[in-house]
């Protein structure tokens, strides 16, 4: 018997859809109009015979035969671009000392992480995670070729790959009674997350006490979880035990956070180029997610 041939740019649209949660996210990962996508995602179910989404007027979630096309997708993408790349690119081969800061989108951190290593496997990555302030100083010191860090705000330096909202995190089913001290978990100093809470309440004269000081976002998200106090964090940050804390509407707003890439001027081009690259395409499926 003799199977429809699947369209790479039908099968790219199905994995934006299914990554970023709906059609209009999809459209800004893809480069294509809302319409145009759902045009995609019909002609790929007619080719199959299969629905691959339940759609209602308030969601959209695969179905049984979405999830099981998903895996197969993925990969046919990945190999599709490998065999792209191979013939446009030169292979990069060599070894990238590369500093990424726990700030950087945690949950989809290890997923990029192996993707990168599949498409690009001459490079060999010496990977050092940690606060941003430390990977500066090993940075500065020339432990590392390249960081990825939370921006240095004396030094404004580096391209900026993230931006997300900064958000006030408690334990799940936390009730905060606000008549109350605030009890707070901090990151030891310097930190500019802890600066940012302790200005914040005292510029509306909420009393606060330091209920937690941990010296990893991973302490952090523990403690918080555990419901020894409320913290800021990134909105990427937000996980199962974790919900976003509504404050009062008089507190001010808070800021976004940047992450930069700091190093690409001084790293070999040749190494640094793919990281890049691949880090501007990964990260806009990432935002547009976040966005819906």
């Amino acid at each position: 018997m003799r199977y429809p041939d699947l369209e790479i740019d039908l099968l790219r649209a199905f994995v934006a859809v299914a990554e970023a949660g709906g059609f209009t996210a999809a459209s800004d990962i893809v480069g294509r109009s809302q319409s145009a996508v759902s045009q995609k995602i019909i002609r790929l179910e007619d080719l199959l015979g299969h629905r691959l989404f339940e759609r209602t007027s308030r969601s959209l979630r695969l179905t049984r035969d979405g999830e099981q096309l998903l895996v197969t997708a993925r990969r046919m993408l990945e190999l599709n671009d490998m065999a792209v790349r191979s013939m446009l690119a030169p292979a990069a081969v060599g070894t990238l000392r590369l500093g990424i800061s726990e700030d950087f989108v945690p949950r989809q951190l290890p997923g990029l992480l192996a993707r990168f290593r599949r498409l690009y496997p001459g490079v060999h990555l010496e990977l050092m995670t940690g606060l941003s302030c430390d990977l500066l100083t090993a940075y500065d010191g020339g432990a590392l070729d390249v960081v990825i860090a939370k921006k240095d705000g004396a030094a404004q330096r580096g391209r900026v790959v993230w931006r997300e909202p900064l958000v006030w995190l408690a334990a799940t089913g936390c009730a905060v009674d606000f008549n109350e001290p605030a009890q707070l978990v901090l990151l030891t100093p310097p930190c500019t997350y802890r600066d940012l809470m302790i200005q914040t309440l005292d510029s509306v004269h909420q009393p606060w006490v330091a209920s937690c000081t941990a010296s990893s976002l991973m302490g952090i998200q523990a403690a918080v979880a555990g419901g020894l106090g409320i913290t800021i964090l990134g909105r990427s940050f937000v996980q199962e035990g974790l919900q976003i804390l509504e404050v009062p509407s008089h507190w001010p707003t808070l800021p976004m956070t940047e992450i930069v890439l700091i190093g690409e001027e001084t790293a070999e081009a040749d190494l640094v180029r793919p990281l890049i690259a691949f880090l501007m395409e990964s990260l806009a499926g990432t935002r547009a997610a976040f966005a819906a």
